[in-house]
């Protein structure tokens, strides 16, 4: 009887438990749904806002700022939002997803260890709650930002739109211009503000990295109906020639902005030539400085803009943008998971310059095969770049020096090794008469068909930007020829504006 009872109690407290543990996973499946739910709404708000603003002009400085912290609060829940659609996907091991497509020879094993298993569910579990945590976050982080929005709507309401074309609002829609909300307005601000009458003109500095995107934000603020009929004229130089800006007297009537780029100091004797010829005409004219340099801050007459590398949220928000084209990435959890991991590696040591470029030649097969082949192989670029020249290839590039490309190759039939453009899409840009007639290849069309390698010298397009200065990425590479000089100087080129 005794036994009887036992086991009757212990069945009861069994199936007890079993309806806890089972209530305690659909609340907590359904307080997750609730969060994902409430996240897509926020992301909605916050997407509607910053769009708006990103149309009228905003003077406000406090404004400026609380614009910026909605959008970074918005990548964040961007990235959160798609890393936890995902998560799932940590419980098969990477290894078994990461298998380079060409080995088809290499044997399976059907299992893993149990010990290796037990490990990777482990880690696995560790990095679902870790994402939970990154949604709980970010769902915190946009709920203040949206919540703190009230009085910036209302005050936005009363800005003025800005004017767009057909052909602009459709560049803005398309993402080509993408982000720098905060550095646009304030760089607008700047040049809509009514100068001092007589005396310098206003300086201001933009400052950043390479490929930051600083010569985009000044093509694109130049482009707006306000600036264009702000200045009589837009006069682009380099920092060589400043001194010579005498030389341009049919443009130098009215008020004139000049879009100086600098590469290195500047003569202190020529700047003051530079600004004394400008006070000398009519008063309102006004300069803006793209250097990497940070001692052109001293250059300027107001606070510099400073551009820096894109947060990561951000950036691979940008890249998936640009590799999806069209296509929903919620509707591909698998690629968007490789994407990310991209765009985690790119974020810091690469440029926007190998984004649009790596995202051109994915976009064109959305395959997860194709897309791990192509992370294996950014991989392997890096790491023979580094064991032939010591250095990150971004780095080489910077300083002008030949890259090995041959790793973006399935079966190259040589290795391929390329010399960087000196300046692109710049006042300095210029492309001798020998280049122009060699053949141009993009680099996209190379990855995906090798066999497309023409025979001698040709010059390698690798990327060519849609936005104003609508820059072309062009480099010299030797066909054959087992190293490339490395004082040569060689340039990139501008593509004529459409």
């Amino acid at each position: 009887m005794e036994l009887a009872i036992s086991a009757v109690t212990g069945e009861l407290v069994s199936r007890f438990l079993s309806l806890l543990v089972n209530k305690y996973h659909s609340s907590r499946a359904y307080s997750e749904e609730k969060q994902l739910k409430r996240l897509e709404q926020l992301i909605l708000r916050a997407r509607t806002v910053v769009e708006e603003a990103d149309g009228r002009y905003i003077t406000n400085s406090g404004m400026l700022e609380q614009l910026n912290m909605l959008a970074e609060a918005l990548y964040r829940g961007y990235w959160a939002l798609g890393a936890f659609r995902y998560r799932s996907l940590e419980e098969t091991p990477i290894e078994e997803e990461e298998e380079h497509p060409l080995s088809k020879n290499k044997k399976k094993s059907n299992s893993c260890p149990p010990k290796r298993l037990r490990m990777f569910h482990s880690s696995a579990r560790k990095k679902k709650a870790t994402y939970l945590l990154e949604l709980q976050g970010a769902l915190e982080n946009l709920e203040d930002a949206v919540s703190s929005m009230k009085e910036f709507v209302v005050i936005l309401g009363g800005c003025d739109r800005m004017l767009r074309r057909p052909y602009d609002t459709y560049l803005y829609n398309d993402n080509i211009m993408f982000g720098r909300h905060a550095e646009k307005q304030k760089l607008l601000n700047f040049l809509l503000q009514h100068g001092s009458p007589g005396g310098a003109p206003a300086v201001i500095p933009v400052i950043g990295g390479p490929a930051v995107g600083k010569r985009t934000l000044v093509a694109h603020v130049c482009k707006d109906e306000r600036v264009s009929s702000q200045f009589s004229s837009i006069l682009h130089l380099n920092g060589d020639s400043v001194c010579r800006i005498a030389d341009h007297d049919s443009v130098l009537s009215g008020k004139v902005l000049v879009v100086v780029e600098i590469v290195s100091d500047v003569d202190q004797e020529d700047w003051a030539k530079f600004c004394s010829t400008l006070a000398s005409m009519d008063s309102g004219s006004k300069v803006i400085i793209v250097s990497r340099c940070i001692s052109s801050e001293k250059l300027g007459t107001v606070k510099p803009i400073f551009l820096n590398t894109l947060p990561y949220e951000e950036f691979s928000y940008l890249f998936k943008t640009l590799a999806f084209g069209s296509v929903d990435s919620a509707r591909h959890p698998q690629l968007a998971r490789i994407a990310d991991k991209m765009a985690r590696e790119m974020q810091s040591d690469w440029s926007l310059v190998a984004a649009n470029l790596l995202a051109d030649v994915m976009r064109r097969n959305l395959n997860i095969h194709f897309w791990l082949s192509m992370l294996s192989r950014m991989r392997r670029f890096v790491e023979r770049n580094f064991s032939i020249f010591g250095e990150h290839p971004q780095l080489l590039v910077l300083r002008r020096h030949q890259i090995d490309v041959t790793d973006f190759f399935l079966h190259p039939a040589s290795p391929l090794r390329i010399l960087p453009s000196c300046t692109t899409g710049s006042s300095r840009t210029e492309i001798t008469e020998e280049r122009q007639l060699l053949p141009n290849v993009r680099l996209g069309d190379l990855v995906v068909d090798p066999g497309a390698i023409p025979q001698g010298d040709f010059n390698v397009v690798s990327w060519e930007s849609s936005v104003p200065p609508y820059t072309s990425f062009v480099h010299f590479a030797s066909n054959g020829a087992p190293s490339v000089a490395e004082d040569t100087p060689l340039s990139g080129r501008k593509r004529k504006s459409i």
